[in-house]
């Protein structure tokens, strides 16, 4: 006779979506982010959290990141297990890594956004992608995210 040992199903849930490296497309980044998110019913709070979050790094990925003829590439995973919420752009242009933040002004131009999102964010970095680009991440701690929303009826 065995005994079986318990095991713990987390649940992941993952969405990937590439979208064009314009205005356009960081802009429906956004927005298919929130619709996402809304229906993994995550709270409210870290809705709005993610979407100041999601549109910052698309935002960076179409004009800091672009490369003519190229997308970028928004990934959202849950995992319910670790209550995290992990939000990544990636994009082709691995040579140019966001700089610290803290190593500029407020009265700069530009890097500014990247504050908003280490507010917001539980951490954030940056990471390689082969060949040639980079993934800008940022988790958010997401307590008790809860299943799916039904699927809507007409």
């Amino acid at each position: 006779m065995h005994a079986s040992t318990p095991q713990i199903h987390a649940t992941a849930r993952t969405f990937a979506q590439r979208l064009s490296s314009t205005r356009r497309g960081a802009r429906l980044a956004r927005l298919l982010a929130v619709e996402r998110l809304t229906a993994w019913n995550i709270s409210p709070r870290v809705i709005e959290r993610a979407e100041h979050v999601v549109a910052e790094l698309a935002a960076n990925a179409a004009l800091h990141g672009r490369v003519q003829g190229r997308d970028f590439l928004l990934a959202l995973s849950l995992d319910d297990a670790a209550d995290t919420l992990r939000v990544a752009v990636s994009d082709m242009r691995g040579e140019r890594r966001p700089a610290i933040p803290l190593e500029r002004g407020l009265d700069h131009e530009s890097g500014r956004g990247l504050l908003l999102v280490g507010a917001l964010a539980d951490r954030w970095g940056t990471e390689p992608r082969p060949p040639s680009g980079k993934t800008v991440w940022a988790e958010l701690a997401c307590p008790s995210s809860g299943q799916p929303s039904p699927a809507r009826r007409p």
